[in-house]
């Protein structure tokens, strides 16, 4: 994820983008965490879904069962709606996933480095994240001084997408985005 951060960070340096608004759903959010603490600067505003400060055993022992052979059909399904760039990125996606159960310094973020976070940030969580219990969510929202915190009841891992909140979302994600929303 810091890898990835590092590249988003090269590409908008290529683009000459000096400040962006930025949606990451899960790795997405992990690498976004990465980019706002490394250029605070750099970020005008996040949306994080179903993101982490580290991995849990709980999501160790998931991510190390991540094969092509566990997948089901409705898995199969749901990647696909998500990755359109066919069943090997799918494939690839699984690989790295299974990668991050040994993983312990990609992801290690602490509620002072959290709070180096300058923009308005909107976490979404799940409830029922088999990977993130909703506390990492709760412990995000309390280190990152400006964060609101939206909490999906029954939502898991992907829960935008699993939950049919899609639109929702876009309608709450577009307000916040627009910096409609104010501190309390």
């Amino acid at each position: 994820m810091r890898q990835s951060a590092l590249d988003i960070i090269a590409l908008l340096d290529h683009l000459g983008i000096e400040r962006v608004k930025a949606i990451g759903m899960s790795g997405g959010g992990m690498t976004l965490l990465h980019l706002a603490t490394q250029q605070p600067d750099r970020v005008e505003a996040l949306v994080l879904i179903s993101a982490t400060t580290h991995f849990p055993e709980q999501a160790r022992t998931l991510t190390r069962s991540t094969t092509e052979e566990a997948q089901t059909e409705d898995s199969w399904d749901m990647m696909r709606t998500l990755h359109r760039r066919g069943d090997e990125q799918i494939r690839a996606l699984w690989r790295v996933a299974r990668g991050f159960a040994d993983s312990h310094d990609d992801m290690a973020f602490t509620p002072d480095a959290l709070s180096g976070v300058a923009a308005p940030t909107l976490i979404v969580h799940g409830d029922r994240d088999p990977f993130f219990p909703l506390e990492i969510a709760l412990s995000m929202h309390a280190a990152i001084p400006t964060s609101w915190l939206w909490v999906v009841p029954n939502g898991g891992h992907l829960n935008l997408v699993a939950e049919g909140l899609s639109d929702q979302f876009v309608a709450t994600a577009s307000t916040f985005l627009r910096g409609d929303w104010t501190q309390p």
